[in-house]
């Protein structure tokens, strides 16, 4: 939106600004803000930075935790969700001191990542096009307790007696694949969301309702830009939560909230291109995908169980993916099968279509360090030139799910917990550290964090487990 400090000036003098809202990502893929006063966004937020304490958002040591903060002014945007008017802009983090980029924030590594293909001279971009799908509920219960756990949804949209005014159209479960009004209750909400967006510079590439059942949604932006497409990540977020917040509902982007019913992912579509050309289509390749390509999506599958270590960090990613939801739990690449872990969409065709899409990963992953362990895998498969077709993964085009459990042990298992994931990047982890990506202090933090989440969630006894137990 900016290029100068001088057009924010006259931005919040013409606008009459009362509130400058800096926003960051932190270690583990949540928003963080910190509001400013408009008089105090002067220049020397620009050169000094704000600061803020890096230990608590997983950057630093409690003992040297001084961090800054400093906008880009190229992704500010009018945010319509505080009382006065405010300028909202995503942050880079600095060191205090010597006010060097830090290393570690999410930005600087998928800057780092697309660095490296030019570096390399593979390509000199790499585009991104993350699908968002969600669950919008009316009335959520959660509770913890010693002698109480409780998880409860509801939605007017469902069809297990909801006593959130029933209206009659409910969707039956599996069947809210591009549900129309009046059964789509949400497509007023989506409206709202992706306009909201798009004046906030963000466009959709298009909105519906998903397979779920109730309350299930998805939002898709077109191909941007790897760190485009990381910002929009969190501003997409961000934008939808406050928008159901405000219609008296509430968002959940959880990839398996509701046990029966599709899970929720967030698929990333990608390419490479040079010269403004796509390296990926190539008219006589198989499915139009050149070698440049199927060495890409060898890569990415010869290191997914170490990649979803970033792209499905939680116990709740596991939930989802197992057989029978379009869900992967198998490293093979296909056109259109979408129980493949990577999908050739047949519908793009098109020289400046042609494209792969990833689709295990959900949203509890940081969405920046997702797509930059994912680069940096499909990079490795170029670099080596992996043939996938050689090493078994795929093409299949059948549903392997309807073979013997013999046939399907042949097919290279994709991660089923948090703990594999995170021993697989543990000991496949150099094609991350290839240009100092990634590195050992990073890859060590994250895989700690998040075994130690997965064993509080591990410690807790839960409804089902009684059920099944209790008469032992």
């Amino acid at each position: 939106m900016f290029n100068t400090f001088k057009e924010v000036e006259e931005y919040i003098k013409k606008e009459k600004v009362d509130l400058v809202d800096l926003l960051y990502c932190d270690l583990w893929g949540r928003m963080r803000h910190v509001t400013l006063s408009a008089p105090e966004f002067t220049p020397a937020v620009m050169s000094e930075g704000v600061g803020f304490d890096g230990s608590s958002v997983g950057f630093k040591h409690v003992q040297a935790g001084d961090m800054v903060l400093i906008p880009d002014l190229t992704t500010g945007f009018a945010d319509p969700f505080h009382a006065f008017p405010a300028l909202s802009f995503i942050c880079n983090v600095y060191e205090a001191d010597t006010k060097q980029l830090y290393q570690f924030d999410p930005r600087e590594i998928v800057r780092r990542a697309e660095k490296q293909l030019l570096t390399e001279g593979i390509a000199d971009t790499s585009l991104w096009g993350p699908e968002f799908e969600f669950y919008v509920f009316d009335q959520v219960h959660l509770k913890n307790t010693p002698e109480l756990t409780l998880c409860q949804f509801d939605s007017v949209e469902a069809n297990w007696g909801s006593t959130v005014n029933p209206n009659g159209f409910s969707l039956g479960e599996h069947h809210g694949y591009h549900a129309s009004p009046p059964s789509d209750s949400y497509y007023q909400l989506r409206d709202e969301i992706v306009v909201t967006l798009e004046r906030m510079g963000i466009w959709a590439k298009y909105h519906h309702h998903e397979v779920g059942g109730p309350g299930q949604c998805e939002i898709e932006t077109p191909l941007l830009g790897i760190l485009k497409a990381g910002d929009a990540a969190m501003i997409i977020k961000y934008v939808t939560k406050m928008l159901a917040k405000k219609a008296g509902k509430t968002v959940t982007f959880l990839p398996k909230p509701l046990f029966g019913l599709a899970g929720s992912s967030t698929h990333y579509h990608q390419m490479l291109k040079k010269d403004n050309l796509n390296l990926f289509y190539d008219p006589e390749g198989p499915s139009l995908l050149s070698r440049t390509a199927l060495s890409y999506i060898g890569g990415l599958l010869e290191h997914a169980p170490a990649v979803m270590a970033f792209t499905n960090p939680s116990s709740n990613s596991y939930r989802r993916l197992v057989p029978g939801y379009e869900a992967p739990i198998k490293a093979f690449f296909s056109a259109g099968n979408r129980s493949a872990a990577i999908r050739i969409p047949k519908y793009a065709t098109q020289p400046d279509e042609v494209r792969m899409e990833f689709r295990p990963p959900d949203a509890t992953g940081n969405p920046y360090l997702s797509m930059a362990s994912m680069l940096m895998a499909g990079l490795d498969g170029i670099r080596k030139q992996i043939d996938p077709t050689a090493e078994g993964y795929g093409p299949i085009n059948e549903n392997i799910f309807n073979w013997s459990e013999e046939k399907r042990s042949t097919i290279k298992s994709l991660p089923t917990s948090v703990e594999s994931a995170m021993q697989a990047v543990k000991t496949d982890n150099q094609f991350l550290k290839v240009g100092q990506i990634f590195d050992d202090t990073l890859i060590e933090t994250w895989t700690r964090e998040k075994l130690k989440e997965a064993g509080m969630v591990h410690l807790r006894p839960n409804p089902y487990e009684i059920e099944t137990y209790y008469n032992c």
